[in-house]
């Protein structure tokens, strides 16, 4: 009877204790959830599924993954969701996250920047190119005159192939994200 008394007394101390928090009201705060048309900041590192990472907010990973700019301002991006700012799959992604959560999103090519489509490389001769008073290099771009612009994949003596597909068309993509804040009032 003393045994299950003092068991119910403990139960009773560690479900009581559990259940009051001074900072109540905060954590109310800060568990708003994402939702369609919700203001956000977030965190992120954009990786390849190879590991390489070709995009980041973070000012350390960026130098150590080699691909640091100086000119560049790192900070978390901000951005409404469901406006179409942002890829598919990212977007969809933050849905449902709560500040200071992270998650790691794995973003297949249609939900991203698509598939890698053939028909958007083409060949034309290196006079076209030369006339333009350009010097052809393997991975420089070219701006064409509909706006368009293509990364040269290969030259010859007589011919420049372009490639009109996004840099990340056809791969899937993986983000680590961390959700800063949600809403207007979102602090530096």
């Amino acid at each position: 009877m003393v045994k299950r008394a003092l068991l119910l007394f403990l139960v009773s101390v560690i479900l009581v204790s559990g259940c009051t928090d001074k900072n109540s009201s905060k954590e109310t705060i800060d568990s708003a959830i994402v939702k369609q048309g919700d203001d956000v900041r977030v965190d992120y590192i954009g990786k390849l599924e190879d590991g390489t990472v070709f995009d980041t907010s973070v000012k350390d990973v960026a130098a150590e993954a080699g691909i640091y700019n100086p000119n560049r301002e790192y900070k978390p991006i901000e951005f409404t969701v469901g406006t179409g700012q942002m890829i598919k799959g990212f977007d969809n992604g933050v849905v449902g996250m709560t500040v200071g959560e992270s998650k790691i999103l794995i973003i297949p090519p249609e939900e991203a920047y698509g598939p890698y489509k053939e028909e958007l490389v083409r060949t034309i001769q290196i006079e076209e190119v030369l006339q333009a008073g350009i010097t052809p290099m393997v991975g420089g771009k070219i701006a064409m005159n509909q706006g368009l612009v293509a990364t040269i994949i290969d030259i010859t003596d007589t011919e420049v192939v372009l490639d009109f597909n996004h840099m990340l068309a056809g791969k899937t993509l993986v983000f680590k994200i961390d959700l800063v804040s949600i809403g207007q009032d979102q602090e530096v």
